[in-house]
């Protein structure tokens, strides 16, 4: 991918905000459990930076895919992984279908206002019995009138505490599974929405993570995003970019990570040299930075694809996977060269530990990426390949 130098003032915009308006804070917002999403937010609308790709009608941007990848990329340089996740869940993952297949009214009500970050969405897939399996989910929304009446619970859902809208996927109709599904912009202040709990997560501290039960919540019909018993279809295309951003938003942690080992075993002397003197570690740290390079070329190649208008399912899915094992797996190596320091709660690489982890279990775990990409390449066996 080729970036321009409008692309790298992007970058150093995003860097300068980063240092300014979110590390000096996120030890303090660890603590309390979440950050001012509400504050936050308005300041990156107010830079236009929760609308990059977004139509200019609405208060975006209208800027292609590519300035999103340098975006996200940038925003990883953050100190912990809650504060990028929140934002990606704003920007790619409950307002993408919103942009592609809502109408305009509908943009109007929900979508210029997560752009300019008057209002904190949220994206209400996840259930107690449906994560991964997104089919089998059992929220309801039937038709009563001009109105849905909407019954069900969603789990897991980041932003949802402090949330204003939620992008819920809800059945609709009778059909088979993957065709009686429908989005439905739900405003979380509605009659019946109920935060059941805020949830006490491993990592990913200072997000804040919601339980949220419907109780014969109405909304007129007209909140719908695109045609009924399409939502499958548009969540599904709606997760590619957020896959993406989990790929994009690894890779300056991963990097940070592997820098601040270097420093770190540079100093730390054991048995007459230092740590990074002993050619098991800066064998292994260079593995890890060469890793890392490719995830990232990986997720330029899938951003070229989507900036061109072709279908990223299976490099979205390739990336998604792979940020999650490299999440596991540089942090774990790099822990272990920090030895005691690095089991203490308060080091950036135990927080890393803790956060890195979520990202092979959110927006499909890596067990259906694999099966998304083993059915891309065929060899899902028959019963299981539809």
């Amino acid at each position: 991918m080729l970036f321009t130098e409008q692309h790298d003032e992007l970058r150093r915009s995003v860097r300068r905000f980063v240092e300014a308006e979110i590390n000096p804070h996120i030890d303090a917002w660890e603590d309390a459990g979440q950050f001012p999403a509400h504050e936050v937010f308005a300041k990156l609308g107010a830079q236009g930076l929760l609308g990059i790709n977004k139509p200019e009608d609405y208060g975006g941007m209208g800027l292609d895919y590519s300035y999103v990848a340098a975006f996200a990329e940038e925003i990883g340089n953050c100190d912990d992984g809650s504060v990028p996740m929140a934002i990606g869940v704003q920007t790619d993952m409950a307002t993408p279908a919103l942009a592609r297949f809502g109408s305009d009214e509908l943009k109007r009500e929900f979508l210029a206002p997560a752009i300019s970050g008057e209002a904190v969405a949220c994206i209400g897939v996840t259930e107690p019995g449906a994560g991964s399996d997104v089919a089998s989910i059992r929220t309801t929304a039937r038709r009563d009138g001009d109105d849905y009446v909407i019954d069900g619970q969603k789990v897991y859902i980041t932003n949802g505490v402090q949330g204003d809208w939620v992008c819920l996927l809800a059945n609709t109709g009778d059909g088979p599974v993957h065709r009686n599904k429908s989005l439905i912009c739900v405003p979380l202040k509605a009659p019946g929405v109920t935060v059941e709990k805020k949830l006490d997560k491993l990592g990913m501290r200072a997000s804040d993570t919601a339980l949220l039960h419907f109780d014969g919540v109405r909304v007129p019909q007209k909140n719908r995003i695109g045609e009924e018993n399409e939502g499958f279809t548009y969540q599904m295309i709606q997760f590619q970019e957020e896959r993406l951003w989990a790929g994009f938003t690894v890779l300056r942690p991963l990097e940070k990570a592997i820098e601040e080992t270097i420093e770190y075993t540079r100093e730390r002397q054991a048995f007459g040299q230092s740590i990074l003197d002993n050619q098991v570690v800066h064998f292994k740290l260079a593995e890890m930075q060469t890793e890392v390079e490719l995830l990232r070329s990986l997720c330029y190649r899938a951003a070229e694809q989507l900036v061109a208008g072709e279908d990223v399912t299976y490099l979205a899915s390739m990336a998604k996977l792979k940020a999650g094992r490299l999440g596991r797996q540089v942090i774990d190596a790099c822990l272990q060269y920090w030895g005691g320091m690095g089991f203490m709660w308060e080091s950036r690489i135990a927080r890393l530990y803790r956060d890195m982890r979520l990202i092979s279990i959110g927006g499909g775990a890596d067990e259906v990426m694999l099966q998304i990409l083993c059915k891309y390449m065929g060899t899902l066996p028959a019963r299981r390949n539809r």
